[in-house]
């Protein structure tokens, strides 16, 4: 019961509409979390096929990451992304997210104990990414996502797409994304409920006399907002700061997450997180936490590399 009130919780907390799938919402990078999940400017982690399918165009070589993260009690989330660019038309990305929930148990209306049962998610991400003209890139995902609760399950499709603008000298990076735009296939019972469709748009910036690289990302701008200007109060930003040619230090905070995770007078550190990265051998090794209060945290760890 502990475990389930938690959960509930944690997602009400994080989602003002009613949707299904929320799991994609989540970050799975550990990279990515450390700055909040600013990503929508990023482009060179394999892991921005998540969050602005455009942002693959610049990576190189054919890499591959995996992340796992340990999410509230026994809650675990797992993604692996890879890309391969083939000349002469573009470059493609493909992806896997699955969440699993552990395992409840299943009674009968008297409080009778029939056994356990288990609930699940999963998508599938093939993605395309290409020049659309001079420092300017575009991409797409097209997504498949299953959804399983005890013997009950549904299904969805859904796309991504992608822009961003790149100035290379100034070494500014524009990104704008639409992500989970679809519908579900099938649904649970007879209800057919909405996907957590959401608009980002954000920038990166590498600074020039300082090894610090800003992420920046305005988020949820679908939402309805009482004014034009509310729709830019949901903020996530962080910082990456490079410490010689092997270690990053990381920092992020999400505005949303640090009010809607306050119990009573208290917020404790949420929508605070913190991260390390480490490079060794042609690996990219991360880990990164985040705080969600007195709910309790998170912890990621990912590596990743180029074959």
């Amino acid at each position: 019961m502990k475990k389930l009130f938690l959960i509930l919780v944690f997602s009400a907390s994080l989602i003002h509409a009613q949707n299904v799938y929320d799991f994609l919402r989540f970050d799975l990078s550990p990279r990515a979390a450390a700055v909040a999940g600013s990503f929508v400017a990023n482009n060179d982690d394999p892991n921005v096929i998540f969050y602005n399918p455009a942002g693959i165009n610049f990576l190189e070589g054919n890499p591959i990451s995996f992340s796992f993260t340990k999410h509230l009690l026994d809650v675990n989330y797992v993604g692996l992304s890879s890309f391969k660019e083939f000349d002469g038309i573009g470059k493609f990305a493909a992806a896997i997210q699955y969440m699993n929930y552990g395992s409840f148990k299943k009674t009968d209306e008297a409080g009778n104990v029939l056994g356990n049962f288990n609930v699940g998610d999963l998508a599938l991400t093939i993605g395309y990414g290409n020049q659309l003209d001079k420092n300017f890139f575009y991409g797409a995902n097209l997504k498949f996502i299953y959804s399983k609760i005890d013997q009950v399950s549904s299904t969805a499709a859904a796309i991504d797409l992608g822009l961003q603008l790149y100035i290379p000298d100034t070494k500014w990076n524009f990104g704008f994304s639409i992500l989970n735009l679809g519908s579900q296939l099938s649904t649970y019972y007879s209800v057919k409920e909405n996907l957590p469709f959401e608009i980002k748009l954000g920038f990166t910036k590498q600074l020039e006399k300082l090894p610090l690289k800003i992420f920046w990302s305005f988020n949820k701008l679908n939402e309805q907002q009482s004014t034009f200007f509310k729709k830019f109060t949901q903020i996530t930003f962080g910082g990456e700061f490079k410490l010689g040619q092997s270690m990053r230090l990381r920092f992020g905070y999400d505005n949303e997450k640090r009010k809607e995770l306050k119990l009573n007078t208290s917020a404790g550190l949420a929508g605070f997180n913190l991260g390390v990265g480490f490079i060794v051998k042609g690996y990219n090794v991360d880990y990164s936490f985040s705080s969600f209060g007195l709910i309790g945290s998170i912890h990621r760890f990912g590596i990743s590399t180029s074959l």
